[in-house]
């Protein structure tokens, strides 16, 4: 599902209001591959994002929108950075700005496919032969390959 219910009931309250909403990227490594998902909304390639559902855990997240969108099971290893996505203005006019959580998340089991209406691809690219990706993107990436240490915040 594109949109969470929680969320439209919240745009039902207040619009296209800033809403401020914790998300995640869970970039999901199997030794030198990593899992890529080409948005349908934007036709971006991307790791896998999401919106944590209320009272969900962000790792929990990571988790569960890797299942839906790309059939892949995953599972956490450590959180890599936090920080704060500009505003994003969608094309009905909400507006919308997320905390986001970057997990590195390493490969359980299955075979990468789209899983739901979010993504057009998915798949499996070596950390040197990536498809074009928006520079937000690619630092997601590279700092949870890069990582060894504390968090990064910001």
């Amino acid at each position: 599902m594109a949109t969470p219910d929680f969320i439209l009931r919240l745009r039902e309250r207040v619009g296209h209001d800033l809403l401020w909403l914790p998300g995640m990227t869970a970039v999901v490594l199997d030794e030198d591959r990593v899992l890529l998902v080409r948005r349908s909304d934007t036709g971006e390639w991307t790791p896998v994002t999401g919106i944590c559902d209320p009272g969900e855990h962000p790792a929990t997240t990571a988790v569960r929108e890797c299942l839906e969108e790309t059939r892949v099971e995953c599972a956490v290893d450590l959180l890599a950075r936090v920080d704060v996505t500009p505003v994003v203005e969608y094309p009905n006019g909400d507006r919308t700005q997320y905390v986001d959580h970057v997990f590195r998340c390493r490969y359980v089991a299955g075979e990468a496919r789209v899983g739901d209406e979010e993504s057009v691809e998915v798949g499996w690219f070596g950390l040197d032969a990536l498809p074009p990706m928006a520079e937000r993107h690619l630092e997601r990436v590279r700092t949870v390959v890069a990582h060894e240490g504390p968090t990064r915040l910001g």
